[in-house]
């Protein structure tokens, strides 16, 4: 099993200034983490995160870099295939695509396009239809959302195939991803949790007569460094009523570390850790990070 620890910054406003970024993005080169993740907000201080990965790759020999998570939902999908290729192929094969429905914001629903009772039917429809862009040749689909003729991507994408990470935690969100997805990348939840989604995704897979790669099984893990903020706390009730904060959300760099060893141990190894709130020092976090949990890759 193939452990890799990335670091996600979500949609953290200094990702929009070069004088920042940059130097951000060549200490996780350096430093050895795998990969980089950036979420999606139209209305954040944050850049779109194609653009502001794609700026970062171009900084980069090494480092993946992912979605945590782009919005399907309302993209023209052949369009949204080309780009993705086409980052792929000039970072050498070192996109990791991620996608979800977007937040339940009306607001940035209407800017996308979308009906919040149409983006479950829109994702489901658009997830092998991008697949079957980057893999296959002309493609004609006529769907309730998306209709093309002979549409032929060029070029493909370094990968073959390019997985496709589907996050999520209810019973039809794990059943989405075993029957569309490549692999899982859950947040907020316990080791416990995680196994016990494993198995849906799994399940839902076999049902579908597909395979879900088991070094595809990996998390998306907060950690901070004291008192958590209240929009967290909300988080926490909603998601895991009940459970210590702290088994979801562990305390400083030793507490991450164990944190992602218990996960090891119920099968996942690719993770994206999230610091919970502002250090003092960006880098002096991220080396501390790389000190305590870095050791663990293989």
């Amino acid at each position: 099993m193939k452990i890799r620890v990335g670091f996600g910054l979500g949609t953290r406003s200094f990702t929009n200034d070069r004088s920042t970024f940059d130097p951000f993005v060549d200490s996780l080169e350096n430093l050895g983490f795998d990969s980089l993740w950036l979420s999606e907000r139209l209305g954040g201080e944050c850049p779109d995160p194609l653009v502001g990965l794609a700026y970062a790759a171009g900084r980069t020999k090494r480092m993946k870099f992912g979605f945590s998570v782009m919005v399907l939902p309302g993209r023209n999908i052949a369009v949204l295939a080309k780009e993705l290729a086409s980052l792929d192929r000039l970072s050498n094969g070192r996109l990791l695509p991620a996608f979800g429905l977007g937040v339940a914001d009306v607001h940035e629903q209407s800017a996308f396009g979308v009906q919040r009772k149409q983006r479950a039917k829109m994702f489901n429809e658009a997830l092998p239809l991008l697949k079957r862009m980057w893999e296959d040749g002309p493609v004609t689909h006529h769907g309730d959302f998306y209709d093309y003729d002979d549409v032929e991507l060029l070029p493909k994408p370094t990968q073959q195939p390019m997985d496709i990470w589907l996050g999520g935690a209810a019973d039809v969100e794990l059943r989405r991803c075993g029957r569309f997805g490549d692999g899982w990348l859950p947040s907020f939840c316990t080791p416990e949790m995680a196994a016990e989604g494993w198995k849906v995704v799994n399940q839902a897979a076999d049902e579908h007569e597909r395979f879900m790669d088991p070094e595809h099984f990996g998390v998306l893990v907060p950690y901070s460094h004291g008192e958590l903020p209240a929009s967290y706390k909300t988080i926490l009730d909603r998601r895991a009523p009940g459970v210590d904060p702290q088994e979801i959300i562990p305390v400083g760099h030793d507490g991450l570390r164990e944190q992602l060893e218990r996960f090891v141990e119920v099968g996942a190894s690719k993770f994206v850790p999230i610091l919970v709130g502002e250090p003092d020092d960006w880098f002096a976090e991220l080396e501390g990070v790389a000190e305590s949990v870095l050791p663990i890759q293989t």
